[in-house]
């Protein structure tokens, strides 16, 4: 054993399906619309009791039954996420308490859609020693924050949470290299404005939807076709690799359209891209693991092959990674 790669895999998506025909009503379109630029049919959306916390926690539990590791084995829990149950406190707490992880560390990462990422380079360098393991989760909730007035946006998110156990594995295996970049100059692109210390909570703001997730659609698709590819190449020359080297791609799943332009630009073509947008439409920092935990149960992700995981969105935030598979007895 001489590096950490993913040991097992778990998501969960809220039993409610929402249909396009659904959205579109409440936002003034039509189903045809929200399919021909999104690619999207349906998403999911937690049900009035279920917190962020509490899909996370479905997520984690079904990870560790995947790698055979009992909750309190794991050293530090992860829980990255925009949408937490409240400011205070983290929600990796409130999962730890629910999975009896008691001997965990834990703490949230907020890299909106590119948290998943982030949370896998964070573990892997926390973890030492050979025999720690780390608990990662995306988990998000947007269906609460979303403005069905604006039918650019309301259409496009989901509700969902994915997981990964991330331990030691056999030699050249595992994580390969990561690249993790930020832009704060493009941060006004995807925002929440009200609810935090520049614009606490009020009557006034609440009214006015300053609560609501807001985007630059136009701006969103110029930055990541942009500025993903270079990071990909980057990651990819750092490894001594090349595009053709790898077997998946795993992406955030923002919108189909964007998605498959993304691909053809980052010579990702011969890759096989997974996605899960069809069905669960864009569920933000769980993106990366839901679509990961997809290709692994589906049986697609064989020992050796190479895969690259990419987030990106809010911040504005990327963050990719390179591993060879292992697979697990």
């Amino acid at each position: 054993m001489t590096g950490y790669g993913i040991l097992g895999t778990g998501s969960y998506l809220p039993s409610r399906e929402v249909s396009n025909k659904e959205v579109a009503e409440w936002c003034g379109i039509t189903a045809e619309w929200i399919e021909e630029r999104t690619e999207i049919r349906t998403r999911r959306y937690a049900a009035p009791d279920e917190a962020t916390s509490d899909l996370a926690a479905h997520a984690g539990r079904r990870a560790l039954e995947a790698a055979g590791v009992p909750a309190h084995r794991i050293d530090y829990l992860i829980v990255s996420t925009s949408t937490g149950d409240s400011p205070q406190p983290p929600t990796a707490n409130l999962v730890q308490d629910v999975l009896g992880a008691r001997n965990a560390a834990c703490l949230d990462v907020n890299v909106v859609c590119s948290g998943f990422v982030y949370g896998l380079e964070v573990a892997r360098g926390l973890l030492t020693g050979g025999t720690g393991l780390a608990l990662v989760i995306g988990a998000d909730v947007y269906s609460r924050i979303l403005d069905f007035g604006d039918h650019r946006t309301a259409v496009l998110l989901g509700d969902g949470a994915g997981a990964a156990v991330v331990g030691p594995v056999r030699d050249g295996h595992g994580f390969l290299g990561a690249d993790l970049s930020s832009r704060g100059d493009a941060h006004r692109l995807i925002r929440v404005d009200a609810g935090g210390s520049r614009v606490p909570a009020t009557a006034a703001t609440v009214e006015a939807g300053g609560h609501y997730f807001r985007m630059d659609g136009r701006g969103v698709r110029d930055f990541v076709l942009d500025e993903v590819p270079p990071v990909v190449r980057r990651l990819l020359d750092r490894t001594g690799h090349t595009a053709a080297d790898v077997g998946h791609f795993v992406p955030h799943q923002p919108n189909g359209v964007l998605l498959r332009r993304l691909v053809e630009q980052a010579g990702l073509s011969g890759a096989h891209t997974h996605r899960t947008l069809e069905r669960y439409g864009n569920v933000g920092s769980a993106s990366v693991p839901v679509a990961l935990d997809d290709a692994n149960r589906s049986g697609l992700l064989r020992d050796g092959d190479l895969a690259l995981l990419a987030g990106f969105g809010g911040g504005m935030s990327i963050g990719a990674t390179l591993l060879r598979w292992q697979v697990t007895a």
